[in-house]
């Protein structure tokens, strides 16, 4: 089954790198390596991944599973609740996110991403699927005392590292949507399992309610909810967000550096 991923050629790629920039390398991934489109094969464990793909914006979906809104203490939407993460949030599979100095809690809070295959407006529900290419793995990283102190979640949601995604991205012709299922781990300990069905919004719908007021392009992300089961997260651990047919997104919790050590 194609799963198509980027890979940086050395450290200093930036996270929203486009494909053409020159440290940017696509291919896929297959039975443990990147090939490349040269037809080179490399290791998967020695690459430095890429989110798997460069968006214009990210658009994420509060609250769209009903356990997930009343853990919180909130109320289940009437409509879809729209947020966005800016692509400077993106971190690669296997990369650390950076806790940043301040934040009491973190979060972690796993979902599937729909990537979006063409420029899309004002859609109908019957043509969304059409829009849509694939899906991904995301874990929508939150700091939410910054997010209950703030009142918008502009900084408790778009940090830097903040939006891990990946390794790659798989057609959505190669799955059933029906059959997919969200697993989260940290330190190998599940913490959310529930499958995408249980989802309040459809992804008709919320393809609808989107394009109802802003243009989708080629490579946007749709982060479509967190099911039930978040939590918080310590500087060292290791938090796993699975998705059967479609890819295992893992990332470490780093402290963010003292200023003074970088002098």
């Amino acid at each position: 089954m194609p799963c198509y991923a980027r890979i940086a050629r050395d450290a200093a790629v930036p996270m929203d790198a486009p494909d053409h920039h020159p440290g940017v390398m696509c291919g896929r991934l297959e039975n443990g390596r990147f090939l490349t489109s040269a037809g080179a094969a490399l290791p998967a464990d020695q690459i430095r991944f890429l989110p798997p793909v460069c968006p214009s914006k990210i658009v994420c979906v509060g609250r769209n599973y009903a356990e997930h809104a009343r853990e919180l203490g909130n109320e289940v939407p009437a409509e879809p609740l729209l947020f966005l993460k800016p692509p400077s949030s993106l971190l690669g599979h296997r990369l650390a996110v950076v806790r940043p100095r301040g934040v009491e809690t973190l979060s972690y809070e796993g979902e599937l991403a729909l990537v979006i295959g063409r420029r899309a407006s004002k859609l109908s529900q019957s043509e969304a699927w059409s829009a849509v290419a694939g899906f991904t793995v995301l874990n929508d990283i939150t700091a939410r005392d910054w997010q209950k102190k703030d009142g918008q979640w502009t900084r408790a949601k778009g940090s830097d590292t903040f939006c891990p995604a990946g390794p790659g991205w798989v057609p959505k012709e190669q799955t059933r949507f029906e059959d997919l299922r969200i697993v989260t781990r940290v330190n190998g300990e599940v913490r959310q399992d529930a499958p995408v069905t249980d989802m309040i919004f459809s992804v008709p719908r919320l393809i609808e309610y989107i394009t109802s007021c802003m243009t989708l392009a080629p490579g946007d992300l749709i982060a479509t909810g967190t099911p039930p089961g978040v939590g918080a997260l310590q500087t060292g651990d290791v938090v796993t967000v699975e998705i059967a047919g479609v890819g295992m997104l893992e990332n470490r919790i780093e402290a963010e550096a003292d200023p003074a050590e970088k002098v």
